[in-house]
């Protein structure tokens, strides 16, 4: 193996196994900015030993044990919590070899939990809660991150050391909340998880209309959320939501990049597998919780999509009925515009119309730029086709994605032509 191929190799395991490694040592240290601290210096003594000795049989364990012997070192050094010393030194005796295998036993699926819940803690800004959980749960580099969310590296950079200080000056205890903070705690991880995967799904600026990378590690860590906290039904009806979502990636761009809406995708390119997934995981949610959440029900919607062989087959109606127990469940202007737009399928444009000019009016979706749009297209279907024009323009003024604004002018363009070929 050349030197390159070890390096990538090396930062394919870290990105595995970094997010258990500073989970373990924040557990230790409580320090979440220490902890990463030690995590890297496993790392580096990696990088140096790896290229010369060879990648070890469990390179996971070897990185563990590698950083718990730093934060002991430390822990020694600092003369901090003599137990806490005996209790660690149990966990690992320094003077021999270490049990690789055992080094990854333990509370590892609590910590990442702690780590979790830290991480998205509600002191912390939205966006230091989620570049902080990138970078740590996420292993992504400070440039990836600032890449995905198309903002420069040191303001990512700043984000997340303000959020590290933040957290040490709230005193903020790595631990899972108590039964009485619990919802509202879990509430903010899932809020994380679900921006991150929006964001991925349909970008909100930029030249590119998803970015496959957010979502990805945003199922990625949902899928270990629902292992560590199997019984919270929805954080399963999220996960249902983002695999289902994630299979129709194949299908939501034209082979040019151009994107492809919803009703025109071909299901032949769908991910069958991750649909199955969902549905399980839906099922899931189902199961444990009795009335289903904001999340789940988002699941059941997308899962009607799934089920559905054609676009022609979709059951709007339990979609329609669907949307009505989210806007009564989590009432929002933008719950209230799919609503309109699932009434309008089951029962006619005119009828979500009516709902959508009554959203015209709504403060904070003055900038949405998907009200013009949907206005447009029920404005279209109605044969209203000069203001249904003037809507789309509308909407392609207001978004700041270059891809979708395209696609909006292009459906301007569409409106125009076909009332000239009307007069003609």
């Amino acid at each position: 193996m050349t030197t390159a191929e070890t390096k990538r190799t090396i930062d394919a395991i870290w990105r595995i196994e970094s997010a258990k490694i500073i989970a373990v040592l924040a557990r230790m240290v409580r320090d979440i900015g220490l902890a990463e601290d030690l995590a890297q210096d496993a790392l580096v003594i990696a990088l140096e030993r790896w290229p010369e000795s060879g990648i070890p049989a469990n390179p996971g364990a070897w990185l563990m044990a590698a950083a718990k012997r730093r934060a002991i070192d430390l822990l020694r050094r600092n003369k901090l919590r003599e137990r806490k010393y005996e209790e660690i030194g149990r966990d690992m005796d320094p003077v021999h070899e270490p049990d690789f295998d055992a080094a990854l036993d333990g509370n590892v699926g609590d910590d990442l939990l702690r780590l979790i819940f830290t991480t998205c803690h509600p002191v912390l800004s939205q966006e230091a809660r989620v570049a902080l959980t990138l970078r740590l749960l996420g292993g992504l580099t400070t440039e990836e991150i600032a890449r995905a969310f198309l903002v420069s590296e040191p303001t990512v950079a700043q984000r997340i050391v303000r959020a590290k200080r933040t957290l040490a000056a709230a005193r903020v205890p790595f631990e899972v909340p108590e039964k009485a903070e619990l919802p509202a705690r879990l509430s903010s991880v899932l809020e994380v998880l679900y921006l991150m995967f929006n964001e991925g799904y349909a970008a909100t600026s930029g030249g590119s209309w998803i970015r496959p990378m957010l979502c990805e590690e945003a199922l990625r860590l949902g899928r270990i959320l629902a292992e560590i906290a199997p019984l919270e039904p929805e954080v399963h009806g999220l996960v249902a939501l983002m695999e289902i979502q994630s299979s129709r990636f194949k299908a939501r761009l034209s082979p040019s990049g151009e994107p492809v809406l919803l009703l025109d995708q071909n299901r032949a390119l769908w991910d069958h597998l991750l649909i199955h997934r969902g549905l399980v995981a839906l099922e899931r949610a189902e199961r444990i919780g009795g009335t289903l959440g904001p999340y789940s029900l988002q699941a059941a919607i997308a899962a009607c999509h799934a089920r559905a062989r054609t676009a022609d087959e979709t059951d709007w109606a339990r979609i329609s009925a669907l949307y009505d127990a989210l806007a009564q469940l989590a009432p929002s202007p933008v719950v209230e515009l799919n609503r309109a737009v699932a009434l309008s399928m089951a029962f006619g444009p005119a009828v979500g119309l009516e709902i959508v000019d009554a959203l015209m009016s709504e403060p904070s979706l003055k900038n949405y730029h998907l009200l013009p749009s949907v206005r447009g297209d029920l404005l279209m279907k109605l044969e209203r086709k000069n203001e249904a024009c003037e809507e789309f323009k509308r909407a392609a003024s207001l978004t700041r994605n270059e891809r979708e604004r395209e696609l909006l002018l292009s459906r301007a363009s569409e409106c125009v032509e076909t009332t000239r070929f009307l007069k003609e």
